[in-house]
């Protein structure tokens, strides 16, 4: 007996016959070619799989709806350009006056991602906020004609760093007036103005207003701006070569490098610079060929996230380069303070001379890089380093060497081979320094090692000599400090000790490299200023006090760490450091609070003082109507109070009878508390008064700092002897905690020749520990000049010729992983390995 069929309760419930589905609507016309990003790509994919027929539901065959995440997902992928109807589709969009404002900012930056602050908001909208929603996680929806997006005020440091760490140029975009001037102004009824105050790029986030100075970590990196020229050249066999000109600015430290060459069809030259460099932005000079722009391109791949950008050259034809450099530096000086010390202005005026000099022997390709760079960094406004106390030096020089990209690479001197970080390279092996920028000095001398035996010879003598210090006696033990009496002479303290104690402390401070620099271009703030100044002070008085002037016996040779010392600890250094101190107020400083901050004087910051007096009159003249209330209230104790920052309230019972134009602010059970129109009034003058007072001392703060300049150069030489004292230091700790002995190099007659002892492999002796077998070399130029090294497989080969080249290296910085060297002049040393 078969199953039954379950009867049919409804005709609602009684399945309907299946239709066939109808015919697919024709493919829409295409009347324009556009072209969309990825994120758009995405999106159209996915409303055009919304254009299929809805889902039938099995019993009614009615489309069923869709479920809550279904609606959420179509909400969240919804068009970045809104839906018109065709009826309303030619009709122009209509802006809010925010909206108008957007728009002509970004026909005015086209290339920057925009952050708009509105309220206690940064906005994106369009373009940018599909961007930022991609690189920052967060969420963009469409508000009236573009798609937005926002973070909180207070978040814009960390953003800000995402973005421009994911390649990104960003601009942010504040209000430019105050509510309180906006109110007395003739635009009162319009909205805030606002323009694009600071510019944000991986080479430039350092020193900017408002986020530079953090490290976060990374510090000790440098972030070059890199910008490369060519021109195609015939070598002797009738083929092309190319002639490259390259100049580097390390805009955060003032290091400007330039240089020019010839390289071949492969780019080695121009690699081992991008390689030394590690720029973090690259200016390409269009036009370029197309193997300089692969090599640049590869190496600012998606993984790298390195900025790229695109100038042309067709405007240096004919010394149009040279013509644009020396406009800057003739404005720069029309521009320089007129109120300065006659002495600074001539030490400032020879400098100037001196790096115009050195701009003019500069090559033609060099030049037109560095104009180039010019022209960019004047977006920023950071083209002042370029030519007030910047470090211009060459690339390659006769004193030292420059290994090429395959030597750093194999040698695994900057970063290992296996994941491209710093661990396990001899960087990281030699690296004992204690301060950021004696870090990245540290750098430059692993890359770039001597190759003149005087200057080699001064650097292993202040390596030895601090070695030997630290040896010689317990430095604590020998320091004899009496407090009581101040007219007892101190016993010298140690050197070493007295390195330790100046590097540490600089190690606990701010970076003042970049600090002085920053200082420099008017973005520190009043903490950093005086963080990084007060640091500097402290380091040159304890440096003084190992007594080593010209005129005083005392242990020091003549020598490069003497040298060294005194351009640290200089009169001049110090006794500025003090005199811009002493202008400032230290504990406003740390509170941030300008209006307290500049000491002003007389002939000195005039405005600062009509402005506090201004400001003083409008509290007085506030504080005083106290008493008229009094007297027409007839209460003799009646005081203001200030009511979750609303200040000059009256609080009265509730009995208490008030004139008719009297405004009530708020009220207890009990109370009521009135501001009077006369005191409104004044609370408006007051407030405008407060707001002139900050114009005048932000203004007054930028002067003090636009000041500094003039004494920017000597600040800077002794930063760069303070990294120089640290990178001895750290050799010297190298040596004794190794066991390092000190080379020996023969004389430029006789023959070239390498004898090492018992030598050990710097990397790997560090990871094996007592498992390392040490190996002796000996070759002559007039014996045994080359060596074939054969054996199996993993046998020690590549160890063994490494070790030799590292130790050749390392000889012309400091003393050798080695039991005894004599060492050939300096130069090179070509090892082949056969398997």
């Amino acid at each position: 007996m078969g199953k039954q069929k379950q009867q049919v309760i409804s005709r609602f419930f009684a399945p309907k016959p299946k239709s066939p589905p109808p015919p697919p609507p024709p493919p829409p016309k295409i009347s324009a070619t556009v072209t969309f990003s990825p994120a758009k790509r995405r999106l159209t994919s996915n409303f055009t799989t919304s254009r299929k027929h809805p889902k039938l539901s099995p019993h009614t065959q009615n489309p069923v709806p869709p479920s809550l995440h279904q609606r959420f997902l179509q909400k969240l992928l919804e068009p970045s350009t809104p839906q018109q109807h065709p009826a309303s589709s030619s009709k122009p969009p209509t802006y809010t006056p925010l909206e108008q404002q957007v728009l002509d900012l970004k026909a005015k930056h086209p290339d920057v991602l925009l952050m708009v602050e509105v309220g206690y908001k940064y906005r994106f909208f369009g373009q940018d906020a599909e961007h930022a929603s991609r690189v920052l996680g967060i969420y963009a929806h469409m508000d009236h004609n573009f798609l937005t997006a926002s973070i909180p005020t207070f978040r814009l440091n960390v953003h800000v760093r995402r973005l421009v760490t994911a390649g990104y140029k960003v601009g942010v975009v504040k209000q430019t007036e105050t509510a309180a001037i906006k109110a007395h102004g003739s635009n009162r009824s319009a909205p805030f103005e606002r323009g694009l105050s600071a510019l944000y790029t991986k080479a430039t986030l350092e020193a900017a207003p408002d986020l530079g100075g953090a490290e976060d970590g990374c510090g000790g990196e440098s972030n070059y701006l890199l910008c490369v020229v060519e021109k195609s050249v015939l070598d002797e066999k009738g083929g092309v070569d190319a002639r490259i000109g390259i100049v580097a600015v390390e805009i955060s430290t003032g290091d400007v490098v330039f240089g020019e060459f010839c390289d071949g069809f492969l780019r080695s030259a121009l690699e081992a610079v991008v390689l030394n460099l590690s720029p973090a932005e690259l200016l390409l000079g269009d036009p370029l060929s197309k193997q300089t722009e692969k090599l640049l391109l590869d190496f600012a791949g998606p993984a790298s996230n390195v900025r790229v950008e695109r100038f042309s050259r067709d405007c240096f034809i004919d010394g149009g380069a040279l013509a644009e450099v020396m406009t800057l530096y003739e404005n720069m000086h029309i521009d320089s303070p007129s109120d300065s010390i006659q002495s600074n202005d001539l030490t400032e005026n020879r400098s100037q001379k001196l790096i115009i000099k050195e701009v003019m022997n500069m090559p033609d390709l060099a030049v037109q890089a560095l104009a180039l760079t010019i022209r960019h960094l004047k977006e920023f406004g950071f083209e002042r380093i370029l030519c007030s106390g910047a470090s211009i030096r060459p690339f390659s020089s006769n004193t030292e060497m420059t290994l090429s990209a395959n030597a750093l690479q194999q040698l695994e001197v900057l970063k290992n081979n296996s994941d491209g970080s710093e661990i396990g390279s001899l960087l990281q092996i030699m690296n004992r320094t204690l301060t950021i920028f004696g870090s990245r000095l540290l750098r430059h001398w692993v890359s770039h090692p001597l190759c003149d035996q005087t200057l080699i010879s001064a650097r292993l003598h202040a390596v030895s000599e601090i070695a030997q210090s630290m040896g010689s006696c317990n430095s604590v033990k020998n320091l004899v400090r009496v407090e009581e009496d101040p007219d007892v002479a101190i016993v010298q303290p140690e050197l070493a000790y007295t390195l330790s104690l100046v590097l540490t402390t600089l190690g606990r401070a701010p970076d003042i490299q970049r600090g002085i620099t920053r200082i420099f271009h008017c973005t520190a703030t009043p903490s950093e200023f005086v963080a990084v100044i007060q640091a500097i002070l402290s380091a040159g008085k304890q440096l003084q006090q190992l007594n080593i002037g010209e005129g005083n016996n005392n242990t020091l040779r003549p020598n490069l760490l003497k040298k060294l010392i005194l351009t640290a600890s200089s009169d001049s250094v110090i006794g500025n450091a003090a005199k811009m101190l002493s202008s400032l107020n230290i504990d406003s400083a740390d509170l941030g609070d300008l209006t307290k901050l500049i000491i002003a004087s007389e002939g000195q910051f005039p405005e600062v003082i009509r402005a506090r007096e201004a400001f003083k009159l409008a509290v007085e003249q506030l504080d005083s109507m106290i008493d008229f209330y009094r007297k027409q209230l007839g209460m003799k104790n009646l005081e203001f109070i200030s009511i979750s920052g609303t200040t000059h309230l009256i609080e009265l019972s509730t009995d208490v009878k008030v004139p008719s134009n009297w405004v009530k602010v708020n009220s207890t059970k009990k109370t009521i508390r009135y501001h009077p129109p006369e005191v409104l009034t004044t609370l408006d003058k007051l407030s405008l008064a407060k707001e002139e007072l900050t114009v005048a001392c932000r203004a007054a703060w930028n002067n003090f700092l636009t000041d500094f300049s003039k004494h920017y150069a000597e600040f800077q030489a002794a930063v760069q002897a303070l990294a120089a004292l640290d990178c001895l230091h750290s050799l010297a700790i190298l040596s004794r905690n190794k066991g390092y002995v000190c080379p020996v190099f023969v004389d430029d007659h006789e023959p070239v020749q390498i004898q090492i002892s018992s030598g050990r492999h710097p990397v790997l002796e560090t990871t094996l520990q007592d498992n390392f077998v040490p190996n002796d070399t000996n070759m002559h130029a007039d014996g045994e000049y080359c060596q074939i090294v054969t054996g199996p497989n993993m046998g020690g080969k590549s160890c063994y010729i490494r070790q030799v080249a590292l130790i050749v290296i390392m000889a012309q910085h400091h003393q050798q992983n080695c039991m005894s060297w004599i060492g050939s002049t300096p130069g090179w040393v070509h090892l082949t390995v056969f398997s």
